[in-house]
């Protein structure tokens, strides 16, 4: 049967729907264009008109702080799709209706359904010398598809990468978020963070109202003038809302955040740890009421207590295991990394710490590595350098020169390309010291941390 052929449902499956997303363009060479995700959102009666949206872009946190929107969301008892990339380990995971990932026979249904029009659209651009749908584009157009079909009263949306031509950007954000920019991406994005800040201002949109984290000035200013050419409210942190104050607490921390709305929320539990983790949930606090009331509603105290309070972000300083204490983390630039290494030395407070990191090919491997030597000074020695299975990863022996650049002791450093020995290898070192407080990192990439997860039985 010619795969492009429609088939019975019960001849699909997660699995082989999956694997016809992977035969097209791969995740990372996103197309920058947008006609063809409009015309597939045409010829399948604009699904992305179907309900409204919370719009997330920026460097770190878009993540988190859709998770965190979408709890708050629930506990107003509001029916959510949330959308966010990419998977730790199965591509339903992308696509969640009330806070779980998709029923694996609603994702293969509407996928059978979509895929007669997706042919089209891909006939279309082959016709017209274009490469075909790629695998971001169609995973997309899913996720639209199914939070039309459910219906969803809300979707939190996240941007893949940038904002102006990323494909989820056929959806005008009801609020457009963004969260921290910084250097990612820059072969794509720009060099700068102004650069930055302009691909993902193009989520702004008339009759939207925008809220962002604080900003560097420059791209700041970017976010500013975006806001006033297309007339759209906007509140920044530091500003108009805050983190007022936050100590650690058991399984987490307790913050004071004030709103957009005036309200200061007092004592709530993030079970989440790090400051990034308490500035992503003012963000999402203030994304919530500028949804819900326009800037002008405060919310319900318990309301918001019991929203954040019931928020997940896994691979996110996630312990998978204790004993000795592994955490993962899907850390995968410089600022990540710093934000991973602070929260560990807030909330855990290890006497000696492993590191295991693999990371793709696209990112600045030795800036990663420094922050972390950096910032783990005295506990962190032991590193094994290794790599997931994508076909992106650094091969684990080519990160020993930016290792040994960025300060580890040759004699400190271990190479397993097989992930399941780095972590043989990792528990090995951390149990030899006789130890038992200390603490294994797992980060460098979401592929090494969705991996991880799997061989701990997560």
């Amino acid at each position: 049967m010619n795969p492009n052929d429609e088939a019975p449902l019960d001849q699909f499956s997660v699995e082989s729907v999956y694997a016809e997303l992977l035969s097209r363009a791969p995740e990372n060479k996103m197309e920058p264009r947008m006609a063809p995700m409009f015309r597939a959102m045409d010829i399948l009666g604009e699904p992305n008109k179907a309900f409204p949206i919370i719009h997330i872009t920026g460097t770190n946190g878009k993540t988190s702080t859709a998770r965190m929107i979408e709890s708050l969301l629930l506990a107003h008892d509001l029916r959510t799709g949330r959308y966010t990339s990419p998977h730790l380990s199965k591509v339903t995971e992308r696509i969640s209706i009330d806070g779980e990932p998709v029923p694996d026979e609603t994702f293969v249904r509407v996928w059978d359904e979509i895929r007669p029009y997706l042919d089209i659209v891909d006939a279309e651009l082959e016709a017209a010398g274009e490469p075909r749908l790629t695998y971001f584009e169609c995973v997309t157009v899913l996720a639209f598809a199914v939070f039309a079909d459910q219906p969803v009263d809300v979707a939190v949306i996240e941007v893949g990468l940038g904002g102006i031509t990323d494909a989820t950007n056929v959806g005008d954000g009801a609020v457009s978020v963004v969260t921290p920019i910084s250097l990612d991406h820059t072969d794509l994005l720009g060099d700068t963070v102004e650069d930055i800040a302009y691909e993902k201002a193009g989520i702004i949109k008339p009759g939207g109202f925008l809220v962002s984290a604080a900003q560097p000035r420059d791209a700041a200013q970017v976010l500013l003038e975006k806001a006033r050419e297309t007339g759209v409210e906007f509140r920044f942190e530091g500003v108009e809302f805050s983190v007022d104050s936050r100590s650690v607490g058991v399984g987490g921390q307790v913050v004071s955040i004030t709103g957009i709305a005036g309200r200061r929320y007092e004592e709530l539990l993030v079970p989440l740890h790090g400051e990034h983790q308490a500035q992503n949930a003012a963000v999402a606090v203030a994304a919530v009421e500028a949804f819900l009331g326009g800037g002008a509603r405060q919310l319900e105290p318990d309301v918001v207590r019991a929203g954040l309070r019931a928020v997940t972000s896994p691979g996110r300083l996630e312990v998978v295991r204790t004993a000795p204490s592994i955490l993962v983390d899907a850390a995968h630039n410089a600022d990540g990394a710093r934000a991973a290494a602070r929260g560990i030395a807030e909330a855990f407070q290890f006497p000696r710490i492993v590191l295991v990191i693999g990371v793709l090919q696209d990112k600045d491997a030795a800036a990663i590595l420094a922050e972390l030597h950096e910032e783990l000074a005295g506990v962190l020695e032991d590193v094994v350098l290794t790599q997931s299975t994508s076909p992106r990863a650094i091969p684990a022996a080519d990160l020993l020169p930016d290792a040994l650049a960025a300060g580890f002791a040759e004699e400190n450093i271990h190479i397993a390309e097989r992930l399941d020995d780095a972590l043989e290898w990792a528990v090995m070192k951390s149990e030899e010291s006789g130890d038992l407080a200390g603490g294994i990192l797992i980060t460098g990439s979401i592929t090494v941390v969705g991996e991880a997860r799997t061989l701990l039985g997560k």
